[in-house]
């Protein structure tokens, strides 16, 4: 068994972006030796979304057609099962999204192979993949290998690795896997929306303006996104503030939302859960403002400042005119 085998997704606007995470990931870990990259898709239109992922370094993408027209975590299964018995890859990388929690662990289970989920970091060593993830709220990193596991499966936390560019591969051959996929689905589906198109992605931004509790109503949220429209960045928000439906869900910083990987990152009011520490441990830079000195956002923050948010907020308007 040799080579990774990238399991990429679909959306209704085509490959999601968390995959070429995963190739980015992948192409990593060959180039340490794991062996060659492939990408594999699942789904009616798998063959039409091919180009998206050949990017350099892709040696091969496999299409797994399907008779369904959307998501289905059996169906998934099976034409993952289908794939580690026919590939035998030595690693196995999934997003650590909705769709792969629903089916990936127990193709695992029922395989026998390694499994790891929430991976933040992964490497190739001389006794095979390594795999970390944090642990204990955050505040450690626990390294996870697999011995006498010859496939390894993990799902990597989005928006924790860089993404490849798509285009510029051009390489990648093209293979057909046909699994046999009628009358798998089993599940009643419940509609899923994706993002709107005209709304934000968080994940792209290089600067992010986050607010959380502090900002105390929702009367105040306009004014936080003039603020970060005029400093050049981008709206973000801690969970309460999507939970009490001030915000979208797509601008929902965390554990349950994206994490995110900007420039900057300025965060006005939020206490630091654990769950929202964990969306932002790939920021470049954090800048706190919060008006208790014991706020957990100071434990993660390079610059902090115990002040009165709407204050700084003021400061800020003036600044940036």
């Amino acid at each position: 068994m040799s080579g990774v085998l990238v399991l990429g997704e679909l959306g209704e606007r085509g490959v999601r972006s968390s995959s070429l995470e995963l190739i980015g990931a992948g192409r990593m870990l060959s180039e340490q030796g794991a062996g060659p990259l492939s990408v594999a898709l699942v789904g009616q239109d798998a063959e039409a979304s091919a180009d998206a992922v050949d990017a350099p370094g892709v040696r091969e993408i496999v299409v797994v057609p399907s008779p369904y027209a959307h998501f289905e975590a059996h169906v998934a299964q099976v034409a993952l099962e289908g794939l580690i018995r026919v590939r035998r890859p030595a690693v196995v990388l999934a997003a650590h999204t909705s769709d792969s929690l629903g089916f990936v662990a127990a193709v695992a289970a029922r395989a026998g192979v390694g499994f790891a989920s929430d991976v933040s970091g992964v490497s190739w060593g001389e006794s095979g993949v390594i795999a970390r993830r944090r642990c204990h709220g955050e505040r450690l990193i626990a390294e996870l290998d697999f011995p006498g596991r010859q496939t390894v499966v993990l799902l990597l936390r989005t928006g924790a690795f860089e993404p490849l560019e798509a285009g510029g591969g051009g390489r990648a051959a093209c293979t057909r896997l046909d699994v046999v996929l009628e009358g798998r689905a089993r599940t009643e589906r419940l509609e899923r929306r994706e993002p709107p198109a005209g709304d934000v992605d968080i994940a792209k931004a290089d600067v992010l303006v986050s607010i959380g509790r502090g900002v105390e109503s929702a009367e105040q949220i306009p004014r936080f996104e003039a603020l970060a429209e005029r400093m050049g960045a981008t709206l973000s928000a801690s969970g309460p503030l999507v939970e009490a439906g001030w915000v979208s869900r797509a601008r929902k910083v965390g554990q349950s939302g994206r994490t995110v990987a900007p420039r900057v990152y300025l965060a006005l009011g939020i206490s630091g859960a654990a769950q929202h520490l964990a969306g932002v441990s790939k920021a470049k830079t954090i800048i706190a403002v919060n008006s208790d000195p014991n706020a957990r956002i100071f434990d993660a923050a390079h610059y902090g400042a115990v002040a009165d948010l709407f204050e700084v907020a003021a400061e800020l308007e003036r600044q940036f005119g």
